[in-house]
């Protein structure tokens, strides 16, 4: 098989999932086609015809995998597409918690509460539900406690491709003392 074949099928795929396409599902969709499938290649290939084109969007790393983004530029008219803002709302303790887990994943429950003060079984419910969190396992403690970590979906909806492009918890302290400078 080509590479333009290929591209233009890896294209379709990217066009018809809604996920992160990875190697692995590439594979799967073309089966014996392609054993040694130069993912990376077909998919700088891609990306250089859409530079050249000057296309609406483009290719991004996230999760694991690839996915077409469209441009910030195109955010307005995007959202005007859907009655929803497509935002995800979330408290104040979902948030906290949320970062909790980010950074200190595998986490239980009782390390977050431990760090907040307070219970955060709510949180970790509305977490769970909209797929922002997974049960990774038990501890190995008493109790065997249910250990969470981020998911994929969170990973997707960040715009990460792991949990290394986090902001470094200094980098974060550094923005926020500069913030808190300004305000003097």
């Amino acid at each position: 098989m080509e590479i333009n074949d290929l591209k233009m099928i890896v294209e379709a795929l990217l066009l018809a999932t809604p996920e992160p396409l990875t190697e692995s599902r590439v594979r799967a969709c073309l089966k014996d086609e392609a054993s040694a499938l130069p993912l990376e290649e077909i998919i700088e290939a891609l990306q250089s015809d859409y530079n050249n084109s000057n296309r609406a969007f483009f290719i991004k790393k996230v999760a694991g995998g690839f996915q077409l983004v469209t441009k910030s530029e195109f955010e307005p008219y995007v959202k005007g597409l859907f009655s929803k803002s497509g935002k995800l709302r979330l408290s104040q303790a979902a948030l906290e918690t949320l970062a909790i887990i980010s950074y200190r994943q595998p986490v239980t429950r009782s390390e977050i509460e431990e760090i907040r003060g307070v219970s955060s079984d709510s949180s970790l419910r509305t977490l769970l539900d909209r797929k922002l969190l997974e049960i990774r396992g038990r501890d190995d403690g008493p109790g065997r406690a249910l250990l969470y970590r981020t998911s994929s979906e969170f990973l997707q909806y960040f715009g990460l491709n792991s949990v290394n492009d986090l902001p470094k918890l200094r980098e974060v302290e550094d923005i926020l003392s500069e913030d808190q400078v300004d305000l003097l």
